[in-house]
């Protein structure tokens, strides 16, 4: 069963059914639905079932796992923006009493706190919630595994702990205030932490026989903010869309910036894939497509949702199995599907609508020492600062309204830019977080540090 809609070529449509197709099959998944958005929406639905005449679509909910996480990494980072807490702060400041105290909010987000993996006890994915009422069921005599901060080490008991502080600064379940603050505003109204009908059921399939046994469907109580939710492919898609464009009723495009960057340091066997983890998301790298999501699953279930932002091109997976089809590879596989056969047609170029001659004077190249750099002014109202050739260090900057400009990506995020004049109002240089670029390399008409040597340049001889 497919579902096509207005924007995307024929040719496209069957290269996605086809891998989608494959991946069912050579995967024997009971089922298996997918949708691609482009430009913020949703653009095709495919499934494929073993079960004639009941293919699945794009409002049958699944089981998500870990993209649950996500949900609650949004709904953290509002609490963030509203003032109630920075993200350095320790957990014991807001939620005291829970033994790994020390571990920071961004530690407990990004997997750096320390803790151990799973809970004690019994397999907590196919056990009753109700085994850990507490969090210090789910949490174990020895939580901690690692000093914090110093290795990713990934953590369901962290997201836990970030689901209670949500309930404790609010005053209400997790359950209610996902429902009322994220799930209603953005319109997720097939996202649900119970199954509600139609949905699919959670099966395993064994690996040396094509036949099946399904899987407990497990309120996972405390674990809930780790791994709870079901949804739909069309939900998730509604969700891929925002987290690549913000809603300012739930969360605006700057922090879900700050979600998309890297936060935890990189593990050695995860260098040569490209792997990193952020607030809340997974970022990837997939023939040549930078991916950034995250990847979900619990007993009878197989969930992905990821997205290129510069291709503007998201994909959702969903399986009813165990074990069989790997969801990021094709989820990854029907974004590079659409990136590379139906490429991103840019936005007509625009010029300024006004721009400041003070500003416009600093545009063109300058030097720091004797590497060469560009400074452009950008129709958005943004600078850039980027080498003439190599790959050397860049960024944007963000005007601050008094002629000053702040770094927002790379070696300089954060970072001031500030052009230096003379008493007679002409430019002498440009400072950047200490470093000076000149008009001239060395420009011995400016503070360059060192100074400049009196006799200039030369040759040898």
């Amino acid at each position: 069963m497919t579902t096509s809609h207005e924007g995307l070529l024929a040719g496209t449509r069957r290269a996605l059914l086809h891998r989608i197709a494959v991946a069912q099959a050579e995967g024997r998944a009971p089922s298996l639905v997918a949708a691609v958005v482009r430009d913020g929406k949703p653009v095709w639905t495919g499934a494929r079932t073993c079960v004639e005449g009941h293919g699945p679509d794009e409002n049958v909910q699944y089981r998500i796992g870990s993209i649950t996480k996500t949900f609650t990494a949004v709904l953290v980072l509002r609490l963030r923006d509203e003032g109630l807490f920075d993200l350095a702060d320790p957990l014991e400041k807001h939620l005291p009493g829970t033994g790994v105290g020390e571990a920071t909010i961004a530690e407990l987000l990004a997997h750096t706190a320390g803790l151990a993996a799973e809970t004690p006890g019994p397999w907590w994915e196919r056990s009753p919630g109700s085994l850990r009422p507490g969090l210090t069921d789910i949490l174990g005599e020895q939580p901690l595994l690692h000093p914090a901060g110093r290795r990713f080490h990934y953590s369901n008991p962290g997201y836990a702990l970030l689901g209670a502080l949500i309930e404790k600064l609010r005053g209400a379940p997790w359950e209610e205030v996902l429902r009322r603050e994220l799930l209603e505003p953005l319109g997720l109204d097939r996202t649900s932490a119970r199954p509600q009908a139609p949905h699919a059921g959670g099966w395993a399939v064994h690996p040396w026989a094509d036949v099946m046994l399904p899987e407990p469907a497990e309120d996972l109580g405390r674990m809930a903010p780790a791994g709870q939710l079901w949804s739909t492919a069309g939900d998730l898609a509604r969700f891929a869309a925002f987290l690549a464009r913000g809603d300012e009723r739930v969360l605006s495009k700057e922090s879900l910036l700050e979600m998309r960057t890297p936060a935890a340091p990189v593990e050695v066997a995860d260098v040569a894939s490209g792997y990193a983890y952020c607030l809340g998301l997974e970022i990837r790298h997939h023939c040549g497509h930078t991916l950034v999501g995250h990847t979900g699953s619990l007993p009878g279930f197989l969930a992905c949702l990821t997205m290129s932002v510069d291709d503007d091109v998201a994909a959702v997976v969903l399986a009813n199995c165990t074990s069989g089809p790997l969801p990021f590879a094709v989820a990854a596989d029907l974004v590079r599907i659409v990136a590379e056969a139906e490429p991103r047609i840019p936005s007509s170029w625009q010029p300024l609508s006004d721009v400041d001659p003070a500003v416009l004077e600093l545009a063109g190249q300058w030097y720091w020492g004797t590497y060469a750099f560009a400074l452009r002014l950008t129709a958005d109202g943004l600078v850039s600062l980027e080498p003439l050739s190599g790959n050397g260090r860049r960024s944007r900057f963000h005007p601050n309204g008094d002629g000053t400009w702040t770094g927002l990506g790379g070696y300089y995020a954060g970072e001031t830019l500030k052009a230096v004049r003379r008493p007679d109002g002409s430019v002498s240089h440009l400072d950047l977080g200490s470093f000076v670029f000149t008009r001239q390399p060395y420009d011995e008409e400016a503070p360059v540090p060192g100074g400049v040597d009196p006799e200039g340049w030369r040759g040898i001889g």
